[in-house]
């Protein structure tokens, strides 16, 4: 399957009603939201409590684009005779099912019509595409260990042994289908414990998601398949919207309204994530196409959207290409988008992939943004076959997966602040390129980079805060005081009996204490005792 690439032409408003039009779908924008069922004042009534709770926790104002397109504009197209598919209340837009030129030539009467712009025609000949995921079956059964190669290169295992694997972060995945993820063993686990919140096509709404192509199947095995000894993914605890935005045998311009109406469902759904294993840059239709000037993060719709979509607080993660090493060589959109982390694709020595795409954006700004592994990355295919595949649509999600996982760890960061630890903790963040972006990020440094910039902690008002907890050579332990003064560290065995002791000074507030002391210790479990003033603080600590 060809790595989604679709691309977008700024909006232009056709005037000559008599014109002849293709038939096909329409992207139909409104003049204004008159006549609006709802109210600003009331967002309840069209956005879920946790929308408003992600909005609330970061100080996200309510917008005018959060209000949805008029109920009393799409029952006026209703009325006559004109489908509608799908709606955008970010662009004030709709997406038309198949009309002709008559049709066409009725919407441009209409008052409230501001633009109409072609995006599909009706008559298409589907293309038989091979899949855009290079992949290759293993006779012999895979243990863990293989699986846990694309984690464990970015400390995305230390993550999870601190008991941090995703659990109540939701994330939406926008993709072309998800053949067979309602039957394959790998999500038994997700169906069983209720983490598949819900699921929705936007290419033909109300088809059957499970039979169409089988891309997403492989993107949600990465994020959160569950086969101990096989093959876990990167969030296993995680909760997802299954979401088909993109028609695999053809690609139009419609697909990227696609993509902005799914976003929005997952904005309004509460998610906190959304994973996009897509990319636009040309079409079957070359009037259509994007250019390289196009990829400046602010000319194509789908761009523009998703940084809509990081300014309401969610974190966007999108494969950055896999045009490398073809002619168009450049990231598509929306990885170009500034608010996005692109992801590129390395095998598992950190070596770029050659397919992956390049940077810089056109307007000069570095992409991708960091890499993961994409370049035999370990997946299941539809049919329930493990099998290696290569792209950075599987790149993407690892690091969706394991930026769940981080969120999870610190529920008081903002989409923004994680995005920046995930790029500040990669390995060539102090010199990137347009190859590699930042490198390959270091998800435990990610999580004490953020950690170190907090000064209020909930869980550290009366407790230790130790991370990576179990640990190997180093722990830091974290904790509030209400004064400055000296503080007693000591480290028991279950017995009681004293291991190791040391004195420090600490300060006023949030204290963040590196322990490397403690890495010549045997394997076990401590008690760990931080005894300053009158305080006595314990908690349970083990050495790997």
């Amino acid at each position: 399957m060809k790595w989604i690439v679709i691309l977008l032409l700024p909006v232009t408003c056709m005037v000559n009603l008599n014109a002849q039009y293709p038939a096909g779908r329409y992207h139909v924008c409104f003049t204004d939201k008159n006549h609006n069922a709802y109210q600003l004042e009331h967002p309840e009534a069209f956005l879920s409590a946790r929308a408003l709770q992600r909005r609330k926790n970061h100080n996200i104002p309510l917008r005018f684009n959060d209000l949805p397109v008029s109920k009393y504009y799409i029952d006026s197209l209703v009325h006559l005779g004109i489908p509608v598919v799908n709606t955008s209340r970010w662009f004030n837009s709709v997406t038309t099912g198949n009309i002709d030129s008559q049709q066409v030539n009725m919407l441009l009467q209409l008052e409230f019509v501001n633009q109409v712009q072609h995006v599909k025609p009706a008559a298409i000949q589907k293309k038989s595409t091979s899949p855009g995921i290079q992949h290759s079956g293993f006779s012999e059964i895979l243990n863990y260990g293989y699986g846990g190669r694309q984690i464990g290169i970015h400390h995305g295992d230390q993550l999870h042994n601190m008991g941090y694997t995703g659990k109540g972060i939701h994330i939406a995945i926008l993709d072309a289908g998800f053949n067979g993820a309602d039957l394959l063993p790998a999500f038994y686990r997700l169906w069983d414990n209720n983490q598949i919140l819900g699921f929705r096509d936007f290419v033909e709404p109300g088809s059957d998601i499970f039979k169409a192509h089988g891309h997403g199947t492989y993107v949600l095995s990465v994020l959160g398949s569950y086969v101990p000894g096989l093959l876990v993914g990167a969030a296993p605890d995680a909760s997802f919207w299954l979401l088909r935005s993109e028609d695999k045998p053809t690609e139009y311009l419609v697909e990227e309204d696609n993509w902005v109406s799914a976003a929005e469902f997952a904005d309004s759904a509460g998610a906190d994530i959304i994973n996009t294993s897509l990319g636009y840059t040309t079409f079957d239709d070359e009037a259509q196409n994007h250019t390289y000037q196009d990829m400046d993060g602010n000319t194509t719709r789908i761009s523009v959207a998703a940084d809509i979509a990081a300014s309401k607080g969610m974190l966007l993660v999108n494969s950055a290409g896999n045009e490398g090493n073809k002619e168009w060589k450049y990231i598509g959109a929306p990885a170009d988008a500034d608010s996005v982390l692109a992801v590129g694709a390395v095998e598992f020595s950190g070596i770029i992939a050659p397919f992956s795409s390049a940077g810089p954006s056109s307007d000069g700004r570095i992409k991708p943004d960091i890499c993961a592994v994409g370049w035999g990355t370990y997946m299941y295919l539809s049919n329930g076959v493990l099998a290696q595949g290569n792209g950075t649509s599987l790149s993407s999600p690892v690091i969706a997966g394991l930026s769940a996982c981080l969120w999870q760890a610190n529920r008081q960061a903002t989409n923004m602040q994680v995005y920046e630890a995930i790029k500040q903790s990669s390995d060539r963040f102090e010199n990137p390129d347009n190859v590699y972006g930042y490198g390959i990020p270091d998800f435990y440094q990610a999580n004490l980079l953020l950690k170190a910039n907090y000064r209020s902690v909930k869980d550290t008002t009366d407790f230790i805060h130790i991370f990576p907890n179990p640990f190997r050579y180093e722990t830091y332990l974290s904790f509030e005081s209400e004064n400055e003064g000296e503080a007693v560290i000591s480290l028991y065995n279950t017995t009681g009996d004293l291991i190791t002791e040391f004195k420090l000074n600490i300060n006023e507030g949030y204290n963040m204490i590196l322990v490397e002391s403690f890495a010549g210790i045997s394997g076990g479990i401590y008690i760990i005792k931080i005894q300053y003033g009158n305080r006595h603080l314990y908690q349970r600590i083990i050495k790997q």
